[in-house]
């Protein structure tokens, strides 16, 4: 019996691997499309046909349009909000800065597609991302507020307020990728320039640093 059960158990992990995969294939298919047109200019028959996939096959991981576009919405919004864990309160506050926006900026340049997508759905009222926004992303910053109100409380970084930083990383780090067109006007360059790219995250660091007296 055991064997048969070990037997039978093989081909159920293939197939639910193989789901994953097709899943996250759908969904890096939708990123493309969606953060080119938007949700109303996509429609399914590209995304099926972008993901290699049929239309069938497809709604068979995501019901509608919306669900997909949701989905998306949720997997980016996990991908930007991952480096803030990494800022603990046992953390040396320079150090977590400097590493903080560095991560950041790194998404600008290896997810450009992800925050320019964010930024849509912001820009256009965040009707199908509110909850999360409201839920998560809220709890989120405030654990992270909190933290950076200790470390002023200790006398460890000059007095701030926490949301403001938050925001300000935010606004300087993604500002290379959901304007990368115009930086790439101004300079001549692009994150993909190794030099360039070292020169972000250095003005990046220095500015904010300076601003919670690290400089």
């Amino acid at each position: 019996m055991g064997v048969a059960g070990g037997g039978g158990t093989a081909p159920v992990r293939r197939r639910r691997r193989d789901g994953e995969a097709r899943r996250e294939t759908v969904l890096d298919a939708a990123l493309d499309i969606f953060s080119t047109v938007g949700l109303h200019g996509a429609s399914i028959d590209q995304i099926a046909d972008r993901a290699g996939l049929s239309k069938a096959n497809l709604l068979y991981y995501f019901p509608s349009k919306e669900d997909l576009y949701v989905a998306v919405l949720r997997r980016v919004l996990d991908v930007w909000l991952d480096p803030l864990h990494s800022l603990h309160a046992d953390s040396e506050p320079a150090d977590a800065l400097r590493h903080y926006i560095r991560r950041k900026v790194t998404l600008s340049r290896d997810a450009p597609q992800a925050s320019r997508l964010f930024c849509l759905e912001i820009v256009q009222g965040a009707r199908l991302l509110r909850e999360e926004l409201e839920g998560p992303l809220r709890s989120l910053v405030e654990e992270k507020a909190a933290i950076l109100r200790a470390w002023i409380a200790a006398g460890r970084i000059a007095p701030h307020d926490p949301h403001h930083l938050i925001f300000s990383i935010w606004a300087i780090t993604q500002h290379y990728a959901d304007f990368a067109t115009q930086v790439e006007a101004i300079t001549g360059r692009s994150l993909a320039d190794p030099a360039f790219f070292e020169e972000t995250v250095a003005n990046t660091q220095g500015l904010i640093l300076g601003r919670v007296g690290l400089a």
